[in-house]
């Protein structure tokens, strides 16, 4: 399993998607990293079919091209995403395109996770109902401090179930189960003390602060990072025994790396480590 998992990750690429605009979202790729940006502001960035497509085809572009260390996602305007279009959600005729839009919005969910690479939230501003669950599923959430977050699909009667997977892996019961129950937003202070957010900085110390992650990440291998990514997701709902049993497998294999036993040579010899990100 672990072996055909490493051998799916390093496939170099010649074909790179560099920067796009369109109505639904803005890509910029620079030094190995890309900024996906929500481009749909007459929605408040809402998640619809059109938005999840271009979401999930730009987090998936190249990802096994070795010079990506790093995805961002943002947002333009001061709502990050309101969440699924509710037009979209409507049964008119018997047609079941709601169907189309949970299903699209669990495929966005998994490329996040199946991404080799981090991927980073940037928030400066509300994320609510499935905005909410885009943020929490990424692997890092850096937010202004005058960000919102919230659940609030029971108010329309539609329970943010889906949003509350990620939710309820982020934060204490409690917590979940007061946003997803009465539909209250937190801030930026409370979601950083419920472990929900990663940093919380001034709006205008957004960039930095991301960039100072994407820099520390840049100086790893990006084959040790994807491997640690890609156990941590995997063991997390195992029991304990399960997971060292993975563990140990997963650190048989990492130490026996080229860039395993490069860290372990950098590291005698007292040097700088050369990384071949295989």
């Amino acid at each position: 399993m672990f072996l055909a998992f490493r051998k799916q990750l390093f496939t170099p690429l010649t074909i790179r998607i560099r920067n796009t605009h369109n109505e639904y979202i803005i890509t910029n790729e620079n030094d190995g990293t890309r900024e996906i940006i929500l481009n749909h502001e007459k929605t408040k960035n809402s998640l619809s079919i059109n938005m999840m497509s271009n979401l999930i085809q730009a987090i998936n572009a190249n990802k096994e091209d070795t010079s990506l260390r790093a995805i961002v996602l943002s947002a333009k305007g001061n709502v990050f995403s309101a969440g699924h279009n509710l037009k979209e959600l409507q049964i008119i005729d018997g047609k079941e395109q709601h169907k189309l839009v949970f299903k699209k919005a669990v495929d966005l969910m998994k490329s996040i996770i199946d991404s080799p690479v981090p991927v980073l939230a940037k928030v400066n501003g509300f994320a609510t109902a499935a905005g909410c669950q885009l943020v929490a599923s990424c692997d890092m959430i850096v937010c202004s401090d005058t960000s919102k977050f919230s659940t609030p699909g029971a108010n329309f009667g539609i329970f943010c179930s889906t949003p509350g997977i990620p939710l309820a892996r982020s934060v204490p019961k409690s917590r979940a189960m007061y946003m997803l129950l009465t539909g209250q937003p937190i801030n930026a202070k409370e979601a950083y003390e419920s472990g929900l957010v990663t940093k919380v900085v001034p709006p205008e110390n957004l960039d930095e602060e991301v960039t100072k992650i994407i820099d520390q990440i840049k100086l790893k291998s990006r084959s040790v990072i994807t491997l640690g990514k890609y156990f941590f997701y995997k063991q997390i709902n195992f029991n304990i025994f399960d997971a060292y049993k993975l563990g140990q497998e997963i650190m048989i294999n990492n130490t026996e790396m080229d860039d395993g036993q490069e860290g372990i040579r950098s590291f005698v010899e007292k040097r700088k480590a050369k990384w071949s990100h295989k």
